[in-house]
């Protein structure tokens, strides 16, 4: 049954949204789309929620922060998602993409903090890398190793190829696919930092630097392996000799199978992420379409669940699962960002 203020909200809104179907009015449950690496924290407020409200359980569905924004930017209307999961911020573009389709008020909601990991099996020895060697193992084209500012198809096959101080192992690492915020966000951080410290790379144009950087290996090296990070880690329990990518969480959630590669030196925990010591670390987002609050019951009463002391707060149930939290003052200003579901202007980004 749907709720007076509900039905209110819908005949309101008919009149100005007219792509809301009559079947696609009928939806009285939350979908929500998105990152892999946010989904286990989405995932936790979403059963919590469903249990402690009259509200249904929210549906939601592990896409990639690609595709969860374009689905959640192609339009107004209940056919389309209410909210959308992403493990890096959204891009200019997106919200341009956003806007051309109808979908113009958008409240950002920033929840936390996270590490994007290597790791391994506990069985094999724990690795340290600096970005330099990520860059290395994994770029389609690196610098000559004869020397000069020349660029050559990738031809490490061993990680002591690289270094001979490094496993004589051969390169062997699995990650995520393009449409993920997870690989956007480490090729971003982890490539690129690692790309930059050649001076004649870091004096190219932007386009033709983030070419270079950002293009990972197709011989086999590298295997992108699709949005399930679960798949990755038990992969990497299988197979001493291969390494993985993916979130902190993850890190957590099979921290008595797999180890963590430190970077720089610096091993992945809550205190070198939060402060950003760890070199691999981002924050985490979802994104509500504020036209479908009120129409779909339970998108606000979400939202706020998911904003709570008791939720994202220095002691909130999601620290437990691997979240990172924000620093007070920013989560009361994004919690109180998202009681009054303000919209993004777009200059944010």
């Amino acid at each position: 049954m749907i709720k007076p203020n509900t039905a209110i909200a819908i005949v309101a809104l008919t009149g100005g949204l007219s792509m809301l179907s009559a079947p696609a009015l009928a939806r009285d449950t939350v979908n929500v789309v998105g990152s892999s690496t946010v989904y286990p924290f989405a995932t936790v407020v979403a059963e919590r929620f469903g249990r402690n409200t009259s509200f249904p359980t929210p549906k939601l569905e592990s896409t990639g922060s690609g595709g969860g924004f374009k689905l959640f930017c192609a339009g107004i209307g209940t056919q389309h998602p209410d909210i959308t999961n992403a493990s890096r911020r959204m891009k200019a573009s997106e919200f341009e993409m956003c806007q051309r389709n109808g979908v113009e008020a958008i409240t950002e909601v920033k929840i936390g903090a996270d590490g994007i990991v290597i790791a391994n099996s506990k069985q094999a020895d724990q690795m340290d890398l600096s970005l330099q060697q990520v860059f290395l193992a994994l770029a389609k084209e690196v610098p000559d190793p004869k020397g000069g500012d020349k660029l050559v198809a990738n031809p490490y096959e061993k990680w002591s190829d690289i270094d001979s101080s490094l496993p004589g192992k051969a390169i062997r690492v699995m990650g995520p696919p393009p449409t993920s915020g997870t690989r956007d966000a480490f090729v971003e951080i982890a490539m690129e930092g690692g790309c930059k410290t050649y001076g004649f790379i870091k004096a190219m144009e932007k386009k033709e630097m983030r070419g270079v950087c950002h293009n990972m290996r197709e011989d086999g090296a590298f295997v992108e392996a699709g949005e399930n990070d679960n798949l990755i880690v038990q992969r990497l329990v299988q197979d001493k000799d291969t390494l993985g990518i993916f979130g902190y969480s993850f890190l957590m959630e099979n921290s008595g199978e797999i180890q963590a590669t430190t970077i720089n030196g610096v091993a992945p925990t809550p205190d070198t992420i939060a402060d950003e010591e760890y070199p691999v670390a981002r924050s985490l987002f979802f994104y509500i379409k504020n036209a479908h609050a009120g129409v779909v019951p339970g998108i606000a009463e979400y939202a706020q669940e998911f904003t709570t002391e008791g939720a994202w707060g220095d002691n909130g149930y999601l620290v437990d699962v691997g979240l990172i939290p924000n620093p007070r003052n920013v989560r009361m200003e994004t919690a109180k960002a998202v009681r009054e579901l303000k919209p993004m202007t777009g200059d944010e980004l």
